[in-house]
């Protein structure tokens, strides 16, 4: 008799993996909207477009060697609470003056 393809290990297997995968992409999610948020307090606190709060996001991750995920959750911290680690804020700063700021639409210029 020819294994079937279906044996219960097989499925058992599977069913593992799938698991696995589902657990990766919630993580990847929630990862995801950290990222979103602090790209988006970069954004309105340090006046400047989208894609300058995704490169200035980059920016410190790599200048700290700090993964990108714990930084957003660094300067998530410190909107809600005002805390943050000096060599972030110093390396923020920094970016934000390479990336920025950008004029407010309608303000008149400085």
């Amino acid at each position: 008799m020819a294994p079937t393809s279906h044996e219960p290990s097989d499925d058992s297997d599977r069913i593992l993996q799938l698991e696995e995968e589902v657990d990766q992409l919630k993580e990847a999610v929630v990862s995801h909207a950290v990222v979103d948020q602090a790209i988006g307090m970069i954004v309105a606190l340090g006046r400047v477009g989208p894609d300058e709060g995704w490169a200035v996001l980059k920016d410190v991750s790599q200048h700290t060697n700090i993964k990108l995920r714990s930084v957003a959750e660094l300067i998530l911290r410190w909107g809600r609470d005002g805390r943050m680690p000096p060599e972030i804020r110093v390396e923020l700063e920094e970016a934000l003056e390479r990336h920025g700021p950008t004029q407010i639409p309608g303000a008149s210029p400085q």
